[in-house]
């Protein structure tokens, strides 16, 4: 005679003979019930396949390594690019090098305009039967030549470049490779619980995805380019110049910003699991709003290095708006609970 197993139990540990067991049914949990060795099994596999997604990652973007530097080089671009400043210079060419700059006030070129800014390039020109290199005016130079301020990265030393291909390759593989690792995971864990479990767990998964993403997304097309001009206006103001950026701290800068930012974006996710399990409420959440928004501030002036208060309120805005919204919903649910115990009383004194 067999002894008895609970349909809903989930511990492996049983006396019945493997080949009478049954299927859980999927309302109940999931899976058949397994030995501790098969569950060792799965979990190597598991190893193994999240391994292989991670390997396989690595070496694509290993091997695109030159694209994904373009793609993060692209925020400091337009950072150059939206850069305005009142002083007007004289740029110098010879092919598509800048040479040098100097002030239109004082230049030593007669005849040019001190209310806009030249470019000239550095061109043969014959003068009678003889040919002399001299600077004409550019009607249509390039854009690199028009800017008052430009940021080259530069490789400063011998295993430089190397250093910036293994922090794209290993960071970058893992972000490639994050929804397989995810679903491999998942595979292994997700058996083991109820139906309730498992719509709250893609619930919580989906929704740090979601912020994660915008996180990331933000940053990159708003945060970085501000982050850069106004760093590059910090150290012009301190009398340093900033024509030349050691290209490996860029990178690395720019990778741990963007994932910096999206686990900042998680906020409402942890405050909204503290809410759940009891340690606060919209009331609580209400009452520290102020003290949230000052530390909010003194974050956002932390990264706006110029001081410019348009920029730090344009950073501390959407981290404003994510607490805003943890507090309506916090809200939502106390007011729901209120309501439902309120049901709950009726129904119980009639």
């Amino acid at each position: 005679m067999q002894p008895y197993s609970s349909p809903h139990s989930k511990s492996s540990w049983h006396h019945t003979p493997e080949s009478d067991l049954e299927p859980i049914a999927e309302d109940e949990g999931g899976g058949p019930v397994k030995t501790f060795i098969e569950h060792l099994e799965d979990l190597r596999w598991t190893f193994i396949k999240c391994a292989v997604a991670y390997a396989v990652s690595f070496i694509l973007c290993l091997s695109g390594a030159n694209y994904i530097t373009g793609f993060l080089k692209w925020p400091l671009e337009q950072a150059m690019n939206k850069r305005i400043t009142s002083n007007h210079s004289i740029t110098y060419l010879v092919g598509t090098n800048v040479i040098g700059r100097e002030a239109t006030l004082g230049s030593s070129l007669p005849g040019v305009p001190t209310n806009v800014s030249s470019v000239y390039r550095l061109t043969p020109v014959q003068i009678g039967t003889n040919w002399v290199a001299a600077f004409q005016l550019e009607t249509n130079p390039p854009v690199s030549a028009t800017r008052q301020s430009t940021v080259d990265l530069k490789n400063f030393g011998p295993i430089s470049a190397f250093n910036i291909v293994m922090q794209i390759a290993l960071y970058g593989g893992l972000t490639v490779a994050a929804p397989f690792l995810l679903l491999f995971i998942g595979q292994f864990v997700l058996p083991a619980l109820h139906v309730p479990e498992k719509k709250f767990l893609y619930k919580v998964a989906g929704w740090a995805s979601f912020l994660f993403l915008l996180g990331v997304t933000l940053c990159y097309l708003v945060f970085l380019i501000i982050c850069l001009s106004t760093t590059v206006s910090f150290s012009n103001w301190l009398g340093f110049g900033s024509d030349q950026w050691q290209a490996e701290q860029y990178i690395s800068f720019v990778l741990w910003f963007m994932v910096g930012m999206g686990v900042a974006f998680q906020l409402p996710l942890v405050l909204l699991t503290l809410v759940k399990i009891g340690i606060l409420d919209a009331a609580k959440l209400s009452s520290f709003r102020m003290y949230w928004v000052v530390i909010g501030l003194v974050i956002a002036g932390f990264i706006t290095p110029d001081g410019n208060p348009i920029n730090m309120v344009i950073l501390f805005l959407p981290l404003e708006i994510l607490y805003e919204i943890t507090v309506i919903v916090a809200w939502y649910w106390d007011r729901k609970a209120k309501r439902m115990a309120a049901q709950a009383d009726s129904g119980a004194t009639a």
